[in-house]
């Protein structure tokens, strides 16, 4: 997205970019999948825009795509924890129904309550200074992972497992605190949208503004630069091509540019071995009826447990009651999401449907087929989101927007947002802008 952000502003100002992409579809990871029952379709990537990102929002409107609510939170979706079937209304009422050990003042609490009392002080910031509160907040805690956080904050290691399993962050623990206050305390997890008729109308809209200059199949493998251009080495169907110009704007995930030979600085090289990429993996099945609109009075919203599937997605607007509707029957990640990447897609699906007929068992007469997506399988993303460690945003973030020479980054792990849309825009316009004040030819990355 970030090269098509990047693309599509130059173009508007006169230029005429150069975007390479290697895959034969554009978006990145925004992956909609096709090839279900008519009408139907499965969001491999991203599937949810917060009413926050102004700018992706503003694209939206601008090339004039839908909006319909996401709906991430319903009283009526499960709680399946130690075998133990439960409404999420009847555990936020009752947290004791969960089997956790917790300390003496810990227990009566749920584990929303525990954390708004842990970050308080950290919201209170960020009300009062927006934005500005990450610089204090980075200072403060950057050091800190999740974990070390939550222990900091008189946390018993029963009240960590919960609001890990509750929060699906049992396999990120380890990672910064940083994004987590990110994300909750910048409310990306409210009033969510979502693009009728799939996310992938996004990119594919951009697409029909820039496809004269798009190269489809084309691989990049090397960059090289002198005082005067740029030259951009790459193969397509087997052939070796080289793309000149006054500027780049490289916006491959470093889990990629890894593997890409190009002279870059002490700090940048450390920068690309360095950032944490986290896993995902997701397994979609295609059922007779949303069944679970009769059974259960669900419409949108997840189901939490702690079985592998870790949490099981309803699609907030199913076409009807007596229509086909694609599950989100696991959603995972870190070493869980890697797990089920090491299986065949065939067992990913024959799997999950064992552990989600514990839940529902009605998914057995339902089931029709099922599609899963790893994105540490994906040659071209090597990962699902840029995920920082502890200390990384403080040593690393500097490095990784820096231009090296003539070449330009951007992409969600050179943003404000990472893992989101919204971070893949602002770093493509963030570029694009940097380079429309310097020169007039210039080729994305994508």
């Amino acid at each position: 997205m970030a090269g098509l952000i990047a693309g599509y502003e130059l173009l508007r100002q006169g230029h005429e970019p150069i975007i390479l992409e290697a895959r034969s579809r554009v978006g990145g990871r925004i992956h909609t999948i096709r090839g279900l029952a008519p009408g139907l379709y499965a969001e491999a990537g991203a599937m949810r825009i917060p009413r926050v990102h102004e700018l992706t929002l503003a694209y939206c409107r601008h090339l004039g795509l839908r909006l319909r609510p996401a709906v991430t939170r319903n009283d009526q979706t499960l709680v399946y924890i130690d075998g133990k079937r439960f409404t999420a209304r009847e555990v936020r009422e009752d947290p004791s129904l969960l089997p956790y050990q917790l300390a003496r003042h810990e227990e009566g609490r749920g584990h929303e309550e525990q954390w708004d009392d842990s970050i308080e002080q950290v919201r209170d910031l960020y009300q009062r200074e927006g934005s500005c509160a990450i610089e204090k907040l980075t200072a403060k805690y950057d050091a800190f992972s999740l974990r070390d956080f939550l222990h900091s904050n008189g946390w018993s290691e029963g009240a960590i497992e919960r609001y890990a399993v509750m929060t699906f962050t049992e396999s990120t623990l380890g990672t910064g605190v940083i994004q987590e206050f990110r994300e909750m305390v910048g409310r990306a997890y409210e009033d969510l949208q979502e693009i009728t008729g799939g996310m992938d109308r996004l990119p594919e809209a951009l697409y029909q503004r820039l496809k004269q200059h798009i190269h489809f199949g084309t691989e990049v493998r090397a960059v090289s630069q002198d005082d005067q251009s740029v030259t951009v080495h790459a193969r397509r169907a087997g052939e070796r091509l080289d793309f000149s110009a006054d500027y780049a704007i490289c916006t491959l995930p470093f889990s990629v540019l890894r593997g890409i030979d190009i002279k870059l600085s002490a700090g940048k090289q450390r920068a690309v071995r360095q950032l944490h990429y986290d896993a995902a993996t997701k397994i979609f099945f295609q059922v007779r009826t949303p069944f679970w609109q009769q059974t259960d009075n669900i419409r949108g919203g997840t189901t939490v447990t702690d079985l592998p599937v870790r949490r099981v997605i309803y699609p907030s607007n199913p076409a009807g009651q007596d229509d086909r509707a694609v599950l989100l029957a696991s959603y995972t990640w870190g070493q869980d999401a890697l797990q089920w990447a090491a299986l065949d897609p065939d067992t990913r699906v024959e799997r999950a449907l064992q552990e989600v007929s514990a839940i529902h068992p009605e998914i057995a007469a339902e089931f029709e087929t099922g599609v899963s997506y790893s994105w540490y399988d994906d040659p071209y993303a090597m990962g699902a989101y840029a995920l920082f460690e502890p200390e990384q945003q403080s040593t690393l973030h500097a490095d990784i927007v820096r231009p090296e020479g003539r070449i330009h980054f951007a992409g969600e792990h050179c943003s404000r947002w990472p893992a989101w849309i919204e971070g893949a825009v602002e770093s493509g316009l963030h570029a694009a802008a940097t380079i429309h004040q310097r020169q007039s030819f210039i080729p994305t990355l994508a």
